[in-house]
C-alpha cells in the first residue's frame, strides 16, 4: 500500500526572486521522541516563522520541514530534501543558498564530552561539547555560505566553530544539505555534531529533558540574525 508524504513550506519575502532555504527534517528514527534529532531543528523553523513576520528581507526565505530524512530513506530519492532540491534545479529557481538545521539542542561543558571523526581534531576544537558547528564544503562552498557564517559568528550569540568537510571524513553529510550539494546549490549544516556528542542519537533517551534550551535559543537567534543581515 502506497503512502503519501509531504514537505511543509512556509515562505517570507516573496517579493524577492532569489531565495534562501532554511530546512529541517521532521521525521524521527524509529519509535522515539527525537528531541534533538530533529525536534530541535523543527523548533527552529517554527520560531523563525514567528520572528520573520513583518521583517523587511533582502531575499525570499523558504522554511522547509522535510519528510523522510531518516533510514531507510536516507540517501535515496525519496528524501523530502531530495525532492525539494530537484524541484528547484528542474525549474531553474534562483537559490542563493541553503542551511540545514540538524540537531541544535545538546551541549556539554565537561571535558571529553566531544568526539570527532578524526581524533586529532580535538587538538583544534577542544574536547568539550560547548559549541555549535557550521559544516561547509571543503572547497567551493560559495558566497552564501561564507556570508552566512560571517553573520552567524558576528551575532555573538553562541560559541561557534566552522568545519570544512573533506569528502573522506564520515558523518559530515548526514543531513538534508547533502541533496543540495548533489544539485550544486551552496549549502551548509548547522549542528551540535550529532552522535559525535549526543549519545542519545537514535535512542529512546533522546528526550526534551536532555536538551539545553537556553543555548538552543541562542542558535536560533543567530540563524535569524544571519538571515536578516544577508546582503
Amino acid at each position: 500500500m502506497e503512502k503519501e508524504y509531504k514537505n511543509v513550506i512556509c515562505s517570507f519575502g516573496t517579493e524577492n526572486s532569489k531565495r534562501i532555504i532554511i530546512g529541517a527534517h521532521y521525521d524521527v528514527c524509529g519509535d522515539q521522541q527525537g528531541a534533538d534529532d530533529n525536534a530541535s531543528g523543527v523548533t527552529a523553523l517554527l520560531e523563525l516563522a514567528r520572528m520573520l513576520q513583518k521583517q523587511k528581507l533582502n531575499y525570499r526565505v523558504d522554511l522547509v520541514a522535510y519528510t523522510l530524512e531518516e533510514p531507510p530513506y536516507f540517501r535515496t530519492e525519496n528524501m523530502g530534501s531530495y525532492v525539494h532540491a530537484k524541484y528547484l534545479k528542474d525549474n531553474n529557481i534562483d537559490v542563493y543558498g541553503m542551511a540545514s538545521v540538524e540537531m541544535i539542542g545538546y551541549f556539554k561543558d565537561e571535558q571529553e564530552s566531544q568526539s570527532f571523526p578524526i581524533g586529532i581534531l580535538s587538538w583544534v576544537y577542544g574536547d568539550k561539547g560547548d559549541f555549535i558547528t557550521l559544516v561547509k564544503k571543503f572547497s567551493g562552498a560559495g558566497p552564501f555560505v561564507g556570508n552566512f557564517i560571517d553573520h552567524f559568528k558576528d551575532s555573538h550569540q553562541i560559541k561557534t566553530e566552522t568545519f570544512p568537510a573533506p569528502k573522506f571524513v564520515g558523518g559530515l553529510d548526514y543531513s538534508d544539505h547533502l541533496n543540495y550539494w548533489k544539485f550544486d546549490f551552496p549549502a551548509l549544516m548547522i549542528t551540535d555534531t550529532s552522535f559525535f556528542r549526543n549519545k542519545n542519537y537514535h535512542q529512546t533517551t533522546d528526550t526534551l529533558e536532555t536538551l539545553d534550551i537556553g543555548r538552543m535559543t541562542k542558535v536560533i537567534d543567530a540563524i535569524f540574525l544571519s538571515i536578516i543581515h544577508l546582503k
